[in-house]
């Protein structure tokens, strides 16, 4: 199987641990994931806020460089590169002149028949028994709650995946590890995304909110598919502690780093040896 595939910005940088652990659980799958030749960033929510034409144009370059790659598929990991380049193919479609001036600033023409995947809904793809069947170190024993974020699933007008307040497409590829799937009703809810330097105490209360609630319940870990969510839930703990009145900590980590540690792949490959709140003690209970 061969995909396309964008990283985007972050997932160089301070959300590498999650590209790497993508790459290697698709290693796993026998996903052969072709990077798109020349990608550049999607402007993702700064230029929408700026310029919308800008926003549009450079998620669109990226678009016409799959296009020209004759990619049919492209995997986005990053919920807001995917919300950006799926956005923007839509609003190309349903705009002629955008379109046009669209293809004007890129210097490229567009069919807009690039499909857009993210994280979960390629993994649905690939199929849950092949999931399960490439499992060598199941996950039994690990209760873990799925946290979707706000910004994966919504608007439900746009992304057509899963049920935007009860989103279960997690919850199934965790079960086919062998983790037992804890519930709660904070699965889409906001942790302040990009609210973190302007807004820190917000960020602080809204991280805190979910980690105080998954403790009560009694996870070992909240998994996430989003770097930002990964971020604001790992560095604020000992913020929410102060503000809730508490000690917290409780491992954050990447879907594909749990399937990594049950397809067999050691913590550094996989990145968890870089958490600031770190999951070796609770991985332990499967390792």
């Amino acid at each position: 199987m061969k995909v396309g595939y964008y990283p985007g910005c972050s997932l160089e940088v301070t959300g590498s641990a999650y590209n790497h652990s993508t790459q290697k659980v698709c290693e796993a799958l026998d996903v052969e994931l072709q990077e798109i030749p020349g990608w550049s960033c999607c402007g993702s929510s700064p230029a929408l806020k700026m310029d919308g034409l800008l926003s549009t144009a450079l998620a669109a370059h990226n678009l016409a460089l799959g296009e020209k790659a004759n990619l049919k598929d492209v995997l986005i990991p990053c919920p807001f590169c995917y919300r950006r380049l799926l956005s923007s193919q839509d609003e190309i479609k349903a705009d002629g002149n955008l379109k046009t001036k669209v293809e004007g600033i890129i210097e490229a023409g567009l069919s807009g028949d690039l499909k857009v995947l993210n994280l979960l809904e390629f993994l649905h793809r690939v199929g849950l028994n092949r999931i399960k069947a490439n499992v060598v170190n199941p996950l039994i024993g690990l209760k873990v709650l799925p946290y979707y974020g706000c910004y994966l699933l919504k608007p439900a007008g746009v992304t057509h995946f899963d049920d935007p307040e009860n989103p279960t497409s997690m919850d199934k590829v965790l079960e086919s590890l062998g983790a037992k799937v804890l519930d709660w009703d904070f699965k889409a809810e906001c942790c302040g995304s990009g609210l973190s330097l302007s807004k820190t105490e917000k960020v602080v209360e809204l991280s805190g909110r979910l980690i105080r609630e998954a403790v009560w319940r009694g996870a070992d870990a909240i998994v996430v598919v989003c770097q930002l969510c990964h971020a604001n839930l790992d560095m604020r703990q000992k913020e929410a502690s102060k503000m809730y009145g508490s000690k917290y900590r409780i491992p954050i980590v990447y879907l594909t780093q749990l399937m990594g540690v049950a397809y067999g792949f050691s913590n550094e490959a996989l990145g968890l040896n870089h958490h600031l709140v770190s999951p070796q003690r609770v991985l332990k209970k499967v390792r």
